[in-house]
């Protein structure tokens, strides 16, 4: 048994131009755009990469596609587990978290502090830092 599947999307438009006012050389007259792909082994992220070409032909933004993109896992009827689990396959942090990060960052800063002091308290130069790191 043999499958096979085509997704098929398609996009025309068609602009008269009112001479009355200012240039028409930004503007085409007519648009037609379809993208047909085989569609039997396609992943969701190929569904994606195939819809972001025909959005950019429609005429939308990178950025107002990477927004919608987005919107669909941080919206109100995406639980947070899922949301949190998208943020740890891509290394993001959800705002909520930024108090825990910052106080993980205080706590390294400290002792990155407590480390570079020598002897007496002194701080240490970059250089003297630098030979302590070669063991100089």
């Amino acid at each position: 048994m043999t499958y096979d599947a085509t997704v098929t999307l398609k996009f025309d438009s068609t602009w008269t131009p009112n001479y009355n006012v200012g240039s028409h050389d930004d503007f085409i007259p007519e648009e037609h755009y379809e993208f047909k792909v085989p569609a039997a082994d396609l992943t969701a992220k190929q569904y994606f990469k195939l819809f972001e070409k025909f959005l950019l032909c429609a005429g939308m933004s990178p950025v107002s596609i990477r927004s919608g993109a987005m919107s669909l896992v941080f919206n109100e009827w995406v639980g947070l587990e899922e949301q949190r689990k998208v943020c740890k396959e891509y290394e993001l942090t959800m705002d909520e978290d930024l108090e825990d990060k910052f106080q993980e960052w205080k706590v390294r800063d400290e002792e990155i502090a407590r480390l570079v002091k020598g002897p007496m308290g002194t701080v240490l130069t970059e250089e003297q830092l630098t030979n302590l790191e070669e063991g100089v």
